[in-house]
């Protein structure tokens, strides 16, 4: 298996990042299963080694859609800071619960992420902005700041991005089109996983060769799902549902894996 543990890794990264591209958001939810039961990572391991992983693809999609100006930098900041924080409580709460338990509490995230990617549809577009409009105000502040609180906490739990909160939360506190939102959100995203990997490191729990190994694995299957993106664009809602299946049915493994610990809850 060891001799076979450096492609595996970037085989997994690859279709992490391949799904991230191809979807633009998330493909980072499979990052910590396939850490898990492909690679072979114990749960703790593969939550920090994952949330290293999605830190480094969350900062190369930011960079993209930074040059394109999709970033409102005064939401994008403050939620990214002030979520750190949070990610960091998150994390310690993370490393002190029992691996199986932690591994079916995220089972469960996974199958709310599912339903949540079947059934998303198309945001608003960036008609009617009035220009110059600042979105990071003294009306949205405390909701920006509540929220990235709240979001930071639970992606340092469970050591994912989670972009698929971050969207919804800038959505909520600023009322910014959903371009903006997705572009804004990728610096949180790479925040929170860094943080969380920071923490996880401090205790040994991230392992740095499978970590090179699934980032590099990331970024050929980003690129490789970005260039994909463009001619299955008309079939992106069809996309959605599919991978939201496979998720699903990672989750139900994942829930009967770990079944055993359901009454220790």
């Amino acid at each position: 298996m060891s001799g076979l543990e450096p492609l595996l890794a970037v085989l997994c990264g690859g279709v992490v990042g391949f799904a991230l591209g191809l979807l633009g958001g998330g493909g980072s939810i499979l990052a910590t299963p396939l850490l898990l039961y492909v690679i072979g990572l114990g749960p703790h391991q593969a939550i920090g080694t994952g949330a290293l992983a999605v830190s480094a693809s969350a900062f190369a999609n930011f960079a993209t859609h930074f040059r394109a100006g999709n970033v409102r930098w005064r939401s994008a900041g403050l939620f990214a800071i002030i979520g750190m924080f949070g990610a960091f409580i998150g994390s310690e709460l993370g490393k002190s619960v029992d691996g199986k338990k932690l591994l079916f509490l995220f089972a469960i995230l996974m199958m709310v992420v599912s339903v949540r990617m079947f059934r998303s549809t198309a945001g608003s577009s960036l008609q009617d902005v009035p220009v110059g409009y600042r979105y990071c105000n003294r009306k949205s502040i405390p909701k920006i700041a509540g929220s990235a609180m709240a979001v930071g906490m639970l992606s340092g739990f469970f050591g994912i991005g989670g972009g698929f909160l971050i969207v919804p939360a800038l959505l909520f506190a600023t009322g910014m089109p959903m371009l903006y939102a997705v572009g804004s959100s990728l610096l949180a995203v790479g925040g929170f996983g860094l943080t969380t990997a920071a923490n996880y490191a401090l205790s040994g729990l991230v392992n740095w060769p499978i970590a090179a190994e699934y980032i590099a694995g990331g970024f050929l299957g980003g690129w490789i799902g970005m260039r994909l993106a463009c001619r299955l664009a008309s079939h992106k809602t069809t996309l959605n549902r599919i991978f939201a299946g496979v998720v699903c049915l990672m989750a139900i493994y994942m829930l009967y894996r770990n079944a055993g610990v359901a009454y220790l809850i």
